[in-house]
């Protein structure tokens, strides 16, 4: 293996050569980039198409020229776009075939113009350690050379075998942190003693005795842990993504339950304004409608005493001229034709109420007003506390032990309208069995028809644990929304055959989960008594294998959109099912 030195001797020469090459190349590339200027058009600043040369000898594109004159069309003046020669009238342009021809030999050569920009290295860039004068950017970094090549004087690496063996790496400012400062050698050891990376003349001088492996045994030791680390960081990554897609998931259900609950609430109160304005109108419509019934009878009695006034002012006046008649035989023969008097109304019967007729519906609205402003008060307070009792972020961890889930434990009865006409029920609505008579219950909406299964009568919201133990070739433990169909097809009713049930098929060697008619395989030790745990708000269902362990079979995580009941659903005959009453201590 060669030496440090003698590989600096082959890199030096090797570059000398390559070198003269390249001075020689720029060269020509130089004459090139003279030649391209020399041919280009100074309108268009591309090498010249189809060149013709105006009367002062400048050359330019044809179109590039014509377009240029076509401009000056309104001026009649037309001009050389470099020396500003005039020309009158426009000059008649033809094709420069000798120039043409020279134009088309010098695109043959191939030569390329000397390198952009960008091809050289900046202040942030890996600079080429072979470069003169302008460098390039580092095409690779060596660490056995410890220095930075270019594409075109990294060549050698390719061509050259004993380069074959050296480490090449992507260009860096570092490599001179891998000589040691002390021996001015590569270092190539690494002391775990001191954790440092060392040269070999260390290992044998100040680290000796010390526990030191090659820097690459060390680097795969490292890489080992890096990876572990790695695959942790990624785990870590995989469950804040799941948290946060969670999260998400909650602030869309927060968000579309606060606008449903919104307009709901608008729809209540806007019932209840309707309502209030209904009431208003009707106590309006009855007041004015007595005020006409009891004005129009005042009126007619009115007009009645009012006629009886003018009657009684008449029969008075001829009361009157026959009193003043002063003879007495013709006073006494026109007494007696002399009209009776009608009868007259007594004022007795008129009898008024004082001037409070309506005062006691004033009253009656304003009691009808403190009571209704007492029970908004009361019910208020209520919907108040409501809303703030939302609350979505779990303040407890989640349960870890049987005892911790017993302290969520909850008491589940079956509901007998729900249940399936071939399931017996017990006295305390506890057990269901199959039974292959179909028994007298009466028919009710919320019964299952079409399938042997039966829900809860609670509906489970928070935190909830139950169990259910079983007897038989399998069973189906189940939780589902209340408005789960009763009738119909499998995918419309059965447990687990839709997106508002999940159901757990237990049977006598092994599991499965389904929902919405998705069956997925379970694994876990066989248990008669399976656990359930529910946690509503944070959208988490879990099944558990009961023994002398508690075994998790299986966790759904999602959204819970209603409350759910807990079911059973029976397919095969001699199977009971019961909810195990629990205590916590």
């Amino acid at each position: 293996m060669l030496c440090r030195s003698e590989v600096k001797l082959l890199i030096s020469k090797e570059v000398k050569l390559r070198q003269s090459s390249l001075q020689r190349g720029e060269m020509a590339q130089k004459g090139v980039q003279l030649d391209r200027e020399a041919f280009s058009c100074s309108i268009c600043l591309d090498l010249l198409k189809d060149p013709v040369a105006i009367p002062c000898g400048h050359s330019y594109c044809m179109n590039c020229i014509k377009s240029h004159w076509d401009k000056e069309d309104e001026k009649t003046i037309y001009s050389c776009p470099q020396c500003r020669q005039d020309f009158t009238p426009r000059p008649v342009l033809r094709k420069n075939t000798m120039l043409a021809d020279l134009v088309e030999k010098l695109k043959k050569t191939g030569l390329q113009a000397a390198p952009a920009d960008h091809c050289y290295a900046g202040s942030e860039d890996v600079a080429c350690d072979v470069c003169t004068g302008r460098k390039l950017k580092a095409y690779k970094s060596c660490l056995q050379c410890l220095a930075s090549y270019c594409e075109k004087h990294f060549q050698p690496h390719y061509e050259l075998p004993v380069f074959k063996k050296h480490k090449l790496v992507e260009p860096s400012k570092k490599l001179q942190e891998n000589v040691c400062s002390r021996h001015d050698e590569v270092m190539k050891m690494f002391c775990r003693t001191d954790q440092q990376s060392i040269c070999y003349l260390c290992s044998v001088d100040e680290h000796k005795g010390h526990d030191t492996v090659s820097a690459a045994a060390e680097r795969q030791e490292k890489q080992r842990e890096l990876e572990v680390s790695r695959q942790n960081i990624q785990q870590r990554i995989q469950d804040r993504e799941k948290d946060v897609k969670l999260l998400q998931q909650e602030v869309e259900a927060i968000n579309g339950s606060a606008d449903k609950t919104v307009g709901n609430s608008e729809k209540i109160f806007t019932e209840l304004i309707r309502l209030m304005e209904k009431r208003r109108s009707d106590v309006k419509q009855q007041v004015r409608s007595q005020q006409q019934t009891e004005v129009s009878r005042v009126r007619e009695l009115q007009e009645k005493l009012e006629q009886e006034i003018t009657e009684l002012k008449r029969k008075d006046a001829e009361l009157e001229k026959l009193s003043h008649t002063e003879d007495h035989n013709q006073f006494l023969h026109d007494y007696p034709s002399l009209s009776p008097l009608s009868e007259s109304t007594p004022s007795s019967s008129i009898k008024i109420c004082p001037l409070r007729s309506f005062e006691d519906v004033t009253a009656a609205v304003s009691e009808f007003r403190d009571k209704l402003q007492d029970v908004l008060r009361e019910k208020w307070t209520n919907i108040s506390q409501t809303v703030t009792e939302v609350d979505v972020l779990l303040s407890e961890p989640q349960p870890k032990t049987r005892a911790d889930f017993l302290k969520y434990s909850c008491d589940i009865t079956l509901d007998p309208n729900t249940t399936s006409k071939n399931l017996l029920l017990s006295k305390e609505n506890k057990e269901s069995k199959f039974s292959s008579k179909k028994q007298p219950y009466s028919n009710h909406p919320d019964r299952f028809t079409n399938y042997d299964q039966v829900l809860s009568k609670e509906s489970l919201t928070g935190r909830c644990y139950w169990e259910v133990e079983w007897i038989g070739d399998g069973v189906c433990v189940a939780v589902a929304y209340k408005n789960i169909s009763r009738a119909g097809s499998l995918n419309e009713c059965g447990f687990g055959h839709n997106d508002q049930s999940w159901v757990l098929y237990c049977y006598k060697n092994c599991y499965d989960l389904m929902h919405n008619s998705v069956q997925t395989p379970v694994s876990g030790p066989w248990s008669p008594r399976i656990g359930v745990y529910l946690d509503h708000r944070a959208g988490i269902l879990s099944f558990y294998s009961i023994s002398q362990t508690m075994t998790l079979l299986h966790r759904v995580q999602t959204t819970f959109t209603q409350p759910l009941h807990a079911g059973l659903r029976f397919y095969n005959a001699e199977v009971t099912a019961k909810f195990i009453k629990l205590k916590y201590t």
